[in-house]
């Protein structure tokens, strides 16, 4: 079987790529491929990897995966140490992965994921409040159900870390005010080397996606 490939977007501003990224680096399998998603000819070089011409998109073999849940579950079928052992658990994280994958949509809009950016300021409407809280929730319940097993929202990193990494850097990015559980969870994820690795090239990237740069004061 051939090395299998992980195709991205920028690593400053592709919170999906982030996820899939992430979850491959733990498991050290895989070989990058990264298409910067704001230069010319990116839409058809993507579409030539998958049909949807997004990213992420994962390759093995003549096998194409094109969405990061869908990614992020195939992985698990594969390798089990990216869910909890526990049933039960592992239900409650492929629930919180799939309701980060589907819902979240203040969020998403209002505090795009910027690695780079800091101390940007946005307005906290009604609904972007509620994304945020709700997140903190999720942090707080899992870790509060958790923390004899470890740092992560499992105990041991899972998919669901994965899919909150980015909302993780967005907090940093925009100043959220977390209490100390959630400020925990955030450092356990950005101290991480895996995170720190991602960082520490997308602070290095020259793009600029202007819609994606808000909150300047």
């Amino acid at each position: 079987m051939a090395i299998p490939k992980l195709v991205i977007g920028n690593k400053n501003y592709s919170s999906w790529s982030l996820r899939a990224w992430l979850m491959l680096s733990k498991l050290e399998i895989f070989e990058e491929v990264l298409v910067p998603l704001s230069t010319a000819g990116s839409k058809e070089r993507l579409l030539s990897y998958s049909p949807t011409g997004k990213v992420p998109v994962y390759l093995e073999d003549d096998l194409v995966i094109w969405d990061t849940i869908a990614i992020a579950e195939y992985l698990a079928e594969k390798y089990p140490q990216l869910l909890p052992r526990d049933t039960k658990q592992r239900a409650r994280a492929r629930s919180i992965s799939a309701e980060m994958h589907s819902g979240f949509f203040a969020l998403r809009e209002n505090m795009p994921m910027n690695c780079r950016a800091t101390d940007r300021r946005v307005e906290l409407t009604p609904e972007l409040t509620s994304d945020i809280d709700r997140v903190r929730a999720i942090w707080t319940e899992c870790r509060n159900d958790n923390a004899a097993a470890g740092s992560w929202l499992f105990g041991s990193f899972s998919m669901a870390d994965a899919m909150f990494a980015p909302v993780v850097f967005r907090f940093n990015t925009y100043g959220v005010e977390c209490d100390r559980l959630e400020t925990e969870y955030m450092q356990t994820v950005l101290q991480d080397s895996d995170v720190q690795q991602w960082y520490e090239a997308a602070v290095k990237e020259p793009e600029v996606i202007e819609e994606e740069e808000v909150g300047m004061n």
